[in-house]
């Protein structure tokens, strides 16, 4: 099994066992709330009807129930894009309870390999998932699909991990992050600011963030610089 194959096998572990564990806004764990970023964005879209979301690597629904409970008295869709089955089926369940199904429609795909629209979307969000792609090459094709899938006027809200370390609690050694890209915060901001550079930076923000998660039993803290990368076009 090469690396990624791998690493997307004990990513499905991790979030399957989350997704069983926890339920969506119930305290315990990041499904708690949505992303407030993520959330407070939607203020730039007030009184627009038929407005067109993508939310890539979508999860369970913890940004797109409570954006779809926005936009479905106007006749909004956000679109659900995400590489488990798992975590679509559990979506699909959320929404009803939600009473959001008509506003959510899923697609089962990695995110690299997943065709956007050109010119469909208001708003595209991605919450630590583009750096889930198989290669750098792959992330920046996605961000160039990305921005050819927004309209004039349109958001992307970026959230997205950097200079990841995984450090077993009990031992304090440093592990491989299981991760496809982990770029340095440097970089991937680099990398950012030099794709979207003719769009209107609305915020950039960097976050210390550290996670207490178990992978195979083992006890880990996850360290990451989150970025927060939200631009106009």
């Amino acid at each position: 099994m090469n690396r990624i194959d791998y690493i997307r096998q004990e990513e499905k572990k991790y979030h399957d066992l989350c997704y069983e564990q926890y339920k969506l806004f119930e305290a315990g764990s990041w499904l708690f709330k949505p992303v407030k970023t993520v959330m407070d964005l939607m203020n730039h879209f007030d009184g627009q009807n038929n407005l067109q979301v993508l939310d890539l690597g979508s999860g369970v629904g913890r940004n797109s129930i409570p954006i779809a409970k926005k936009i479905k008295n106007t006749r909004g869709t956000v679109t659900c894009a995400d590489l488990l089955n798992s975590a679509l089926t559990k979506l699909q369940i959320y929404s009803k309870e939600h009473d959001v199904c008509e506003a959510i429609k899923t697609e089962e795909a990695a995110i690299e390999n997943y065709h956007i629209d050109s010119n469909a979307y208001d708003y595209i969000v991605a919450v630590s998932s583009l750096e889930h792609v198989r290669s750098e090459e792959d992330f920046k094709n996605v961000l160039h699909s990305m921005k050819r899938g927004t309209k004039n006027g349109g958001i992307n809200c970026l959230i997205i991990n950097s200079n990841i370390q995984e450090i077993d609690s009990i031992t304090n050694e440093e592990l491989e992050a299981l991760i496809e890209i982990n770029l340095s915060t440097e970089e991937m901001i680099s990398t950012l600011k030099s794709i979207y550079k003719e769009w209107k930076e609305l915020k950039v923000e960097i976050k210390e963030l550290a996670y207490d998660i178990v992978r195979n039993e083992r006890h880990i803290q996850l360290k990451t610089n989150a970025i927060s990368f939200v631009v106009q076009k």
